[in-house]
């Protein structure tokens, strides 16, 4: 029996719309304080981790959700560390039934490691670098090619654009200890990537220093999709951007933020200041989403939010960003 073309249509497009989903959010997803945040999914569960103190007193919230809409609290990742004042950009990554937190304390990686996704993680006392003075904003990354395991960081440069820029090495077993060469992934290259000029630091000042910061890694699409964020992240400016390349250390090149972040940035009276992303595909399996920070009104909280990515001629874009309620159909296309 010979279908006419109308009713095949009709069909194709009631099957289209069974296939789709939709979700419903609100931003930000949590009211509480958290930068930085990294999203992960174990089993059926998505968890989220980022700087800030939990309501527990411990550092670093995590919290989870069964649906990757309404998120809740569990608490703090790990008890302060005698001594140490700052705690930067945590991540927890899987390995073989353990779990790892890379963070940045008193501004040079560390892990610590637990059981559990929700902690408690206890520090392995052992810094990443020892030979650096500076090293934060640590990401691991499985390597799907080879299935090696590597890990971005940002630490500092003195010359071309002087400032903060992303490195990357390959990661041991123990998920602690780097492997050979360091090798340099990308640095600024653009003017909205300065966070401060005239700035005072390593007892000079520097005309303009540049941050780079924030990696974050997937694949797709045949090549290795490096996100990122730069300028200042107290300010307006600062955003996200996402460079490309074919191997895994690099070099990776951002052909579309010359002028401006071109993942997300500022939109005036929207959102301000949104960066340091993490990236993970939703509930359909399709549909990456930006999960970024970004400032309240009165600029006295970053807090967690989310917006799917669409590919815009190969590059990936935010969709319609901003803050408040969210009724996305998935997956996601771009307008």
């Amino acid at each position: 029996m010979k279908i006419k073309p109308v009713a095949a249509a009709i069909s194709l497009i009631l099957t289209l719309a069974c296939s789709a989903g939709e979700i419903t959010y609100t931003n930000p997803l949590w009211e509480g304080y958290l930068a930085d945040p990294h999203v992960f999914k174990v089993g059926e569960t998505y968890y989220a981790v980022g700087t800030g103190k939990a309501s527990d007193g411990k550092q670093f919230p995590i919290l989870r959700s069964r649906n990757f809409t309404d998120w809740e609290e569990v608490g703090g990742a790990m008890n302060a560390i005698e001594g140490m004042k700052e705690y930067w950009a945590p991540e927890i990554v899987e390995r073989d039934g353990k779990f790892y937190l890379h963070y940045a304390g008193d501004r040079k990686m560390r892990v610590a490691v637990s059981d559990s996704p929700t902690g408690p993680f206890k520090d392995t006392g052992k810094l990443m670098f020892p030979d650096l003075e500076f090293s934060i904003d640590g990401h691991a990354f499985k390597d799907p090619g080879s299935g090696k395991w590597y890990f971005f960081f940002a630490k500092d440069f003195f010359d071309q654009r002087p400032g903060t820029a992303l490195a990357a090495v390959q990661l041991a077993d123990d998920m602690i200890t780097p492997v050979g060469e360091q090798k340099t992934v990308m640095r600024a290259f653009a003017d909205w990537q300065i966070y401060e000029r005239d700035r005072d630091l390593y007892d000079r000042k520097w005309d303009a220093w540049h941050t780079v910061e924030g990696p974050a890694v997937i694949f797709h699409d045949g090549k290795y999709r490096m996100f990122y964020s730069g300028g200042n992240w107290q300010t307006p400016g600062y955003g996200v951007g996402c460079a490309v390349s074919d191997t895994i250390t690099g070099t990776y090149l951002d052909s579309q933020s010359k002028e401006k972040a071109s993942v997300i940035h500022t939109i005036p009276g929207e959102l301000i200041g949104p960066g340091h992303n993490s990236v993970i595909l939703g509930p359909d399996g399709k549909t990456w989403f930006n999960v970024y920070h970004s400032w309240n009104d009165d600029r006295t909280r970053r807090q967690m939010c989310m917006d799917p990515i669409v590919w815009k001629d190969g590059a990936p874009v935010t969709l319609n960003p901003g803050r408040g309620k969210k009724t996305v159909v998935l997956p996601a296309v771009a307008e």
